[in-house]
Formats: C-alpha cells, sequence, structure tokens
C-alpha cells in the first residue's frame, strides 16, 4: 500500500490511448468495494468515455478543469444526501480509493472539485454536471476524476520532505 500512497501523484496529461475494459471494470470494483457509513452505500458514479461529453465536462471549471479533456475516462463521484448525512465523507473516501486503483494499474488520475465551486457566476459546477449527465436529485457531485495513461511522470516526494510537523503526539 505504501508503495501505491508513494506513487500515487496528481496527473494532469495523459496519452491518447484507451483504458482497457479490464481495466475499467477493476476501477468499477474498487469503488463499489469503498467503505460507507453503516455500509448505506450513499455514493453513485457516472463513467463518462464518450470524448465529446469530457470536452463538455471539462468547460465545468475553467482552467481548473479543462485538462480533463485529454483524459480517455471521466468518473463523475456523487452521493445520495437521502441516504445519509455523510454522503460527502461517503463519496471521499470512494474518489479516494478509486484514484488508488488506478494506480495500482498503471492509470493516471487527478480529482477535479465540484461540490461548492462554480461554473459561471450564474451557476454552480454541479448545476452544469447535474444538467449534463442527467443526474436527478436527490443526488450530490461530489467531484469528477480525470483518468487514464500517464503522459508526464512525477516522481514520489521524498520522505524526508513529508510534513512531519502535521503529526503530534499525544496531544496538540
Amino acid at each position: 500500500m505504501l508503495d501505491i500512497l508513494r506513487k500515487r501523484r496528481s496527473i494532469r496529461k495523459y496519452q491518447e490511448r484507451p483504458i482497457e475494459p479490464e481495466k475499467i471494470e477493476t476501477l468499477k470494483e474498487g469503488l463499489l468495494r469503498s467503505p460507507s457509513a453503516k455500509n448505506l452505500k450513499s455514493w453513485e458514479f457516472v463513467f463518462v468515455e464518450n470524448p465529446e461529453t469530457i470536452k463538455k465536462l471539462a468547460q465545468v471549471r475553467g482552467a481548473s478543469s479543462s485538462f480533463l479533456a485529454g483524459a480517455p475516462l471521466a468518473i463523475v463521484v456523487m452521493g445520495n444526501e437521502q441516504t445519509t448525512n455523510v454522503w460527502v465523507e461517503d463519496a471521499s473516501l470512494a474518489a479516494m480509493i478509486g484514484q488508488l486503483v488506478a494506480t495500482s494499474i498503471g492509470l493516471g488520475s487527478c480529482w477535479i472539485q465540484i461540490r461548492n465551486r462554480d461554473h459561471s457566476p450564474e451557476l454552480s459546477a454541479e448545476d452544469y454536471v447535474r444538467n449534463l449527465l442527467g443526474i436527478p436529485e436527490p443526488y450530490r457531485v461530489l467531484c469528477i476524476l480525470a483518468v487514464g495513461y500517464p503522459a508526464e511522470e512525477k516522481k514520489p516526494i521524498p520522505k524526508g520532505e513529508l510534513p512531519y510537523n502535521k503529526i503530534h503526539l499525544e496531544k496538540f
């Protein structure tokens, strides 16, 4: 697990190469094995492989999301706010599991924050995604994961550069 955590970096450049169906299935299985509060499974996912739809999704947050246009896969991570009031935590855990699974099978990924972000002054990023993909209430969009074969190499952060000052022993 530490090897996967060391390798996982936010990848924003992808090869023009489709992801094999068996790897897509592995990603699905990983997401569906994600923990959730009281095992209520409040998360839901939309897998988008259509390049035209991905290009539209890439416009959700301007420069912050434009790199998604180069990814062969977008995974929209949602939660059902009627299932549990901790849907954000459930969906966040699932998104991170998805990124770790992607790394473990040789793919790169990057989280694009949607919840509490704007598409434009008149429209939230969440409503933009909801309208584009036909997502009904009570589902809430947390993020989009861009996934693909990396076209950039990012080295692991050296252990000595980790922010150990964030660790407190016994008390703050």
